[in-house]
């Protein structure tokens, strides 16, 4: 294993972001006669105030930028072309354990057959994977089901964009042939599985949610695809996401939280979480850049895992934020989040050289133990957010008073005082960069969601972020990072309310966390809490969160499927 070392915090996709002056005028030519009064109401949008001569003297030089934006947009930029230059979310001066110790897992010997095999929809992967390895059920049987599971619940809840049925059943027919004959890859080997519908599979057409997209066929499948399936598992669905990444409103309608069928399941990785929730699959692929695992996973009671940034491959992933995006599994229970990030993080497997391989990955090791010794471990809390006046504040103090039960002594903490929620749009600058082409060829107008809060009105006013501003983002983005190293340097782990500014401020350092469900609100949907971790230490993580679960059940609750 190569050992991994701070660098310098670079700037970002500069080339991809107009200049704000250009920007204004971006739909005339380069020929058009750039003003004086034009510079001078561009100034009241960049809160600048330039002299009349310093605005005389810009104008051959903004029409010399504004020639170069025309000539750029000549250049077709598909979405899985990314910036030539890279976040990196590693505090100056870090290092990381390079030891792979052994994975783990509990024992699963105790599991049995059910009576009514669709009782087996919600059992945890590594229970399924017991009952497969013992051939006590095929994959064929299983995948059979949660088939019908889909057709039967999944147009209620419109969770599901695309069965992959013929697909499924030639994998799952392997996977048995494969065990049978002795050869048995490991827990995920037959298990069915589902994913966002923002990745690549071939033979299926990936929508991305979007009318725009709604029939395209990307001829790959994506990295986090590839390995599922080499480790044996069983794609049979393409699940529903919020339109470009956001919410849970795509071109097919709203997708539904299986407790609740009057709302709406939360986004973006809305079909991943309502599926997983539902019994539809035993776990789905998700992607966060800001709440998307953690929003939907929390409406739904399902277990998520958002990994630290640069952990897992975004290849065959559409791009919404190069320097945030982030792929995890949303499962039934934490140590089911183990069982699949074993598999899914690490380098690109494909070999042949693409435009679209992930080169900001992270090659460490995963160490994972469902042993947990809370006398041994720094568990923290954010105490000013606790103390708040907030909706899950009841149950999240149980959670708290449990962890002190379990042993554990909880440090208080607070978060950086920094204006990270004004930096945000760093998100808006880079998905702007992302769709450039939909904005500017009108197609936007074909989102279903045209309201000042959705992503055409964002895409069309973060053409007029600056370049200058974006950049200075990023550098107080460098100090978040110094600054959580800080924080952190004497905790393992920290215990967050799921939607506290927390949220923001850990996608934009890339930090990982697990929600996780911990109880229920007055209307009888589930609430949950997030459990924060260090940078590439999921394994801690994910023990930590088992141990809280091991000892309640608010995670083995089901919803009623009453329809």
């Amino acid at each position: 294993m190569k050992r991994i070392t701070g660098k310098i915090f670079p700037s970002f996709i500069l080339a991809l972001i107009s200049f704000i002056l250009g920007a204004v005028l971006f739909s005339t030519g380069a020929d058009s006669k750039i003003s004086k009064e034009n510079i001078s109401g561009a100034e009241k949008i960049i809160g600048l105030e330039f002299t009349d001569s310093e605005r005389d003297s810009m104008i051959g030089d903004l029409a010399d930028q504004l020639n170069n934006y025309n000539n750029i947009r000549k250049i077709k930029l598909p979405n899985n072309i990314v910036p030539a230059i890279q976040f990196n979310p590693i505090p100056a001066g870090a290092k990381f354990n390079n030891q792979q110790k052994p994975i783990q897992y509990s024992e699963y010997s105790y599991v049995t057959m059910p009576e009514n095999i669709d009782d087996l929809a919600f059992y945890s992967i590594g229970e399924l994977a017991e009952l497969i390895k013992t051939r006590k059920i095929t994959s064929t049987q299983l995948t059979k089901m949660y088939l019908e599971r889909l057709k039967k619940y999944g147009p209620k809840l419109e969770c599901v964009i695309t069965l992959t049925e013929q697909r499924a059943l030639i994998n799952a027919q392997k996977a048995d042939e494969e065990i049978a004959s002795g050869n048995y890859k490991g827990k995920l080997h037959g298990i069915p599985f589902g994913v966002k519908d923002l990745l690549a599979t071939k033979d299926y057409k990936t929508t991305w949610g979007a009318m725009p997209y709604k029939d395209q066929m990307i001829n790959e499948d994506a990295e986090v695809i590839i390995k599922l399936e080499k480790a044996g598992a069983v794609l049979v669905a393409k699940l529903t996401m919020g339109a470009l990444a956001w919410g849970d409103v795509w071109f097919g309608g709203k997708t539904r939280n299986p407790w609740d069928l009057s709302q709406g399941s939360s986004g973006s990785s809305a079909g991943s979480a309502s599926a997983t929730s539902a019994g539809l699959v035993p776990f789905a692929i998700g992607t966060e850049t800001w709440g998307s695992i953690v929003s939907p996973s929390t409406v739904c009671g399902v277990t998520g895992l958002r990994p630290t940034y640069g952990r897992v491959s975004r290849s065959g992933a559409m791009a919404l934020s190069w320097t945030m995006d982030k792929i995890g599994p949303l499962c039934r229970n934490a140590e089911d989040l183990a069982i699949v990030f074993d598999v899914i993080h690490g380098p690109d497997i494909q070999n042949e050289y693409k435009t679209g391989i992930d080169q900001t990955l992270y090659d460490l090791p995963f160490n994972y133990s469902p042993k947990v010794n809370f006398k041994k471990l720094r568990i923290a809390y954010t105490k000013k957010d606790f103390e708040s006046d907030y909706e899950f504040k009841t149950n999240d103090s149980l959670t708290l008073a449990k962890m002190r039960e379990l042993g554990a002594e909880l440090i208080p903490i607070e978060l950086p005082e920094l204006p990270f929620n004004d930096i945000s749009f760093i998100l808006s600058a880079e998905s702007a960069a992302a769709f450039d082409e939909l904005t500017r060829s009108n197609n936007d107008d074909l989102l279903v969601r045209q309201i000042r809060n959705a992503w055409p009105n964002v895409f069309r006013a973060s053409r007029f972020i600056p370049a200058v501003e974006y950049i200075n983002a990023n550098r107080i983005r460098t100090l978040l990072i110094q600054k959580m190293a800080e924080i952190l340097k004497d905790v393992d782990v920290y215990l967050a309310p799921s939607f506290s500014d927390n949220q923001l401020l850990t996608n934009l350092t890339g930090h990982p966390c697990v929600v996780l469900p911990n109880g229920f609100s007055k209307d009888g949907t589930p609430t949950s809490i997030t459990f924060m971790g260090n940078l590439f230490d999921e394994g801690k993580l994910i023990a930590v969160a088992k141990a809280y679960q091991d000892a309640t059940d608010f995670h083995k609750k089901r919803p009623p499927l009453n329809f």
